[in-house]
């Protein structure tokens, strides 16, 4: 049921932080009440999927986008390695 209410995107907090000159902390939390950090690196990866699930569309495409090419890197160095060993291989 529509109650009028909607979640502010990050870039929405941002833009409101510069506007009021404050940080988007003060923002969030203006009584200086700073919830505790959240470590990503320090759950489980089925924690860490939970965790980039809540963020915004936008948000989680950007850490998947990131994800793909890290995992893309790894496999182009990866076969890069094994060409490398095979030519040195054959040369011998």
């Amino acid at each position: 049921m529509e109650n009028g209410f909607r979640e502010l995107s990050v870039v929405e907090l941002q833009k409101l932080a510069r506007l009021y000159n404050i940080t988007v902390d003060e923002l969030i939390n203006p009584e200086e009440i700073t919830p505790r950090e959240v470590v990503i690196e320090d759950k489980s990866a089925i924690e860490q999927i939970r965790l980039i699930q809540q963020l915004d569309e936008k948000d989680k495409q950007i850490i998947f986008r990131l994800i793909d090419k890290m995992l893309t890197n790894k496999k182009t160095e990866s076969s890069s390695k094994r060409i490398w060993r095979f030519s040195r291989l054959t040369l011998l």
